[in-house]
């Protein structure tokens, strides 16, 4: 489908996803939520897409949630469903079971912010910076709290939180929000070298294995360790799994097929 805030394309197994707003700094508008949800549902239902790639056009990665709407006359209720949008975009991407690369050409701030967190790897520029400013404005980042506090320490949360100030690529990288930050003409290669990594490795490993990471870790030690069990009892059933293993020993590259 034409999405009328959003770019979409895919390259081989790649699937990438811009939020193309940047006059507005690529807000998540009610709207934009919508699409980015409808954009990631489309390439979670194409056996085709092994990696999804989310990133912003222009020079800013995303800053957030557009601001207007907190000014627009609307019902109470009706503006509680829209925001809930957001949460569950994030939710959402915990159940893509392919693997997501947060691509940051720019500047991650509030909804921002927690995009990049609920991507599984990201790769920023040198100059993009990181915040979550909300409190300055006299809001909270209620929102994706639940995601930042699952990938940063928690002190570091806290101070980003209630102080509101930007961190650059080096401390966000410190702090493992991202897995790295390359000088702005590398970041292209660097994104697409690592998403065909990963597009090469079995499908089904790839899903049973994001799957377990996001449920076991809420789970109490113990259920987690009966749970991760039975998930690789299960992945052991798949053709991928044998076929991974004859690879091996017959020193060639694995043919996956999902199966």
């Amino acid at each position: 489908m034409a999405f009328k805030h959003l770019l979409s394309g895919r390259r081989g197994a790649v699937a990438t996803i811009t939020i193309n707003r940047p006059d507005d700094r690529n807000a998540l508008s009610t709207e934009t939520v919508g699409e980015l949800r409808e954009a990631l549902a489309q390439a979670k239902g194409d056996s085709e897409v092994r990696v999804i790639v989310i990133t912003g056009a222009g020079k800013v990665f995303c800053a957030g949630a557009d601001l207007n709407s907190f000014r627009r006359q609307q019902p109470e209720l009706e503006r509680y469903f829209q925001r809930r949008q957001l949460a569950d975009l994030f939710l959402e991407m915990t159940e893509l079971g392919k693997p997501t690369v947060a691509r940051i050409n720019g500047h991650a701030l509030a909804g921002g912010f927690g995009l990049v967190a609920s991507c599984d790897l990201a790769i920023a520029v040198d100059d993009a910076q990181f915040g979550m400013p909300e409190v300055n404005v006299g809001v909270f980042p209620f929102l994706i709290m639940a995601i930042v506090f699952r990938n940063l320490p928690r002190k570091a949360a806290m101070e980003l939180m209630l102080t509101g100030k930007r961190i650059d690529a080096v401390e966000a990288t410190r702090l493992g929000l991202i897995n790295r930050h390359v000088r702005a003409e590398r970041l292209d290669s660097e994104v697409d070298t690592l998403a065909d990594e990963l597009a090469k490795k079995s499908p089904i490993g790839m899903k049973l294995g994001l799957e377990a990471f996001y449920k076991m870790q809420d789970m109490s030690f113990p259920s987690a360790i009966a749970y991760l069990q039975d998930q690789l009892a299960l992945l052991s059933l798949s053709d991928d799994l044998k076929e991974g293993v004859t690879a091996f020993f017959e020193k060639r590259e694995p043919r996956f097929t999902g199966r």
